[in-house]
């Protein structure tokens, strides 16, 4: 077949997961189209029905051996039906998950028979794609082909780019984004459907890469990290989330395409909440006594964990361990990453903390995407899995799958969150991008310290709308007691999840988000801008009838107000807001429903 001979294979993806939106809806299932044409330069094109606008995407890699980038032709397709996976994670929005793909394999050589494969996966909530090169095994890769665009027009949520990804997203469209570097996840609205896209599976066999953008153009064209990547042959997935916001929101895409868990007993791994000093006391993390007060804290309200922060010292650490364990909390220590960049230096250091009992580490400032980075989080979750110590990535890239092949891994930081005082509109779109795509360390509810703007009701809906395997508690254990109905709440809500639906929401405005424990379903309701009506149909949540409490905000930011109400199966929960306002909620099966605690379990 001559390269200017267009050639096309149509892969549909399997029908769309029903997922509850405020008006129920069957999505239609996006297609992927392989073209190579126009000098045999390989196109993708990826339309979602339900948008009817498509995405683009350009393909082709680079080496120091070969252009696999024009000159193409297709010279055989592989169809594989049918993949599925199940397996368990430790953290994200459901523990028990499974992973349906059909898979089309595209063999493509040049005229100089160098070989590239394009190899597709199709899921029901979108698809992704990587490059391999068969038979080799080792190889300098120079850069990709690969470029995503989207109409000019499209509404988009992006991130400038940074290697820590603290920035502040912006709103604004694919085409009038200013020229320069963005971060993933890039969200875009297509028609009625959105679009995020982002990697899987990057780990130190590659690098990371972000999205380059020329301004007037609904063109993001990928970058890699690094000059000079040595690869192994396979490059990481590249991905594109794709459905209504539900889907988007409650896709597990990028866990489902990294590779399985690389050990399989978990019994020592526990997610929680976590009593967290330093965004509230910067000083505190060196003054034990106030360590000791924050474990105090911890031990009254059933919180697993203190987070001692920068500024602890080896000559009272082992003495506040065996203090807290005494309370049954355990402790975890923050790490500058420079401290544990070798092996030797890590092991040595993560042994004697080990020794001392600490449970979990805090490790921060890696910002890097490089490939020398990425091995050294490979290194580093190898050496705290052996350790049994479990992991907090803060000052680091966003997740890509890792914590599906390290289920130590229990949170990653990678968001502007509580401690650069962002703007209460971005509360509302980091459900749709950054938590998409894995845990992620937000460090919510902030009632005394920060900005102030959130209400106290949408801080306390935070550890809902947002999910991390570790919840930091942003503030300081006064700020929690002086308003016990909100600490009462905030101890009833877990920190992992057997299933998550997006109720309603819109990026930037409002997000409420269900997620399932056991029988219990919790709600998490905010809203950003002026005060508003924020309604709950409860029909996609089970049977019912339900026992509903609920927190909503008081006259002022002295505590919460609490009250009760019974739901039938197609009822629905309604609050007025204030500005910036949320409600929270705890539903279980009326039956169970105690009279004195109603959903609340001791």
């Amino acid at each position: 077949m001559q390269a200017a001979s267009p050639v096309s294979r149509v892969r549909r993806l399997v029908p769309a997961l029903s997922l509850f939106l405020a008006v129920p809806a069957i999505a239609a299932s996006p297609q992927a189209t392989l073209t190579v044409a126009n000098g045999g330069r390989p196109v993708l094109t990826v339309r979602d029905p339900g948008s009817a606008l498509p995405i683009t995407i350009a393909l082709g890699l680079k080496t120091t051996a070969a252009d696999l980038t024009q000159g193409l032709t297709l010279q055989r397709t592989t169809e594989h039906h049918g993949i599925v996976e199940h397996y368990r994670m430790t953290t994200g929005k459901r523990l028990q998950r499974e992973a349906t793909f059909d898979e089309t394999r595209y063999a493509l050589r040049n005229a100089m028979g160098q070989q590239l494969d394009v190899v597709l996966r199709t899921a029901p909530d979108g698809i992704a794609f990587r490059y391999e090169l068969p038979g080799v095994h080792q190889a300098t890769v120079t850069g990709e082909a690969t470029a995503f665009a989207v109409p000019a027009h499209s509404p988009a949520w992006l991130l400038p780019y940074g290697p820590q990804y603290e920035k502040e997203r912006i709103q604004t469209t694919a085409g009038t984004a200013a020229a320069g570097d963005y971060g993933y996840p890039s969200l875009f609205r297509l028609g009625g459907h959105y679009a995020l896209i982002t990697e899987a599976n990057a780990d130190g066999r590659y690098d990371g890469s972000r999205l380059v953008h020329a301004a007037g153009s609904g063109t993001y064209t990928l970058a890699l990290a690094d000059p000079r990547v040595d690869s192994q042959g396979v490059t990481p997935w590249r991905v594109v989330i794709a459905g209504d916001l539900a889907t988007v929101t409650a896709s597990t895409l990028v866990d489902d395409l990294a590779d399985p868990a690389r050990f399989d007993d978990t019994a020592w791994i526990r997610p929680g909440r976590v009593a967290w000093s330093w965004l509230s006391e910067h000083d505190s993390p060196s003054n034990v006594q106030r360590q000791r007060a924050y474990v105090d804290f911890a031990a009254r309200n059933r919180i697993p964990y203190v987070l001692v922060d920068e500024g602890w010292s080896d000559t009272w650490v082992p003495d506040l361990v065996r203090y807290a364990n005494g309370k049954g909390v355990d402790i975890l220590l923050w790490y500058h990453w420079s401290k544990l960049d070798t092996s030797s230096k890590r092991m040595a250091e993560l042994t004697r903390i080990k020794g001392w009992g600490v449970k979990g580490v805090k490790i921060d400032f890696m910002e890097s995407d490089s490939q020398a980075r990425f091995r050294w989080y490979d290194d580093t979750l190898a050496d705290t899995a052996r350790l049994h110590l479990m992991v907090n990535f803060h000052g680091a890239t966003i997740p890509h799958g890792l914590a599906r092949t390290w289920p130590h891994l229990m949170t990653m930081e990678g968001v502007r969150g509580a401690e650069n005082d962002p703007p209460v509109a971005g509360n509302t779109i980091q459900p749709f991008t950054r938590n998409v795509v894995g845990s992620m360390d937000y460090t919510p509810v902030a009632f005394d310290t920060g900005t102030q703007k959130a209400s106290i009701a949408h801080e306390v809906a935070l550890p809902i709308v947002f999910e991390s395997g570790w919840t930091h508690l942003a503030d300081r254990p006064e700020a929690y007691e002086r308003r016990p109905l909100a600490l009462a709440f905030l101890n009833q809500v877990p920190t992992v999840w057997d299933d998550t639906k997006l109720i309603a929401g819109t990026p930037g405005q409002e997000a409420i988000i269900a997620r399932r424990s056991g029988d219990r379903w919790f709600i998490g309701a905010i809203a950003a801008g002026p005060a508003r009506r924020l309604t709950v149909p409860v029909a996609s949540l089970g049977t019912g009838p339900w026992h509903a409490d609920i927190v909503r905000d008081g006259h002022d930011r002295s505590d919460v107000a609490r009250s009760a109400q019974t739901l039938a199966a197609d009822g629905t929960l309604a609050f007025d807001v204030p500005q910036d306002g949320g409600f929270a909620a705890v539903l279980c099966p009326a039956a169970t429903a105690t009279p004195d605690d109603g959903c609340y379990r001791r």
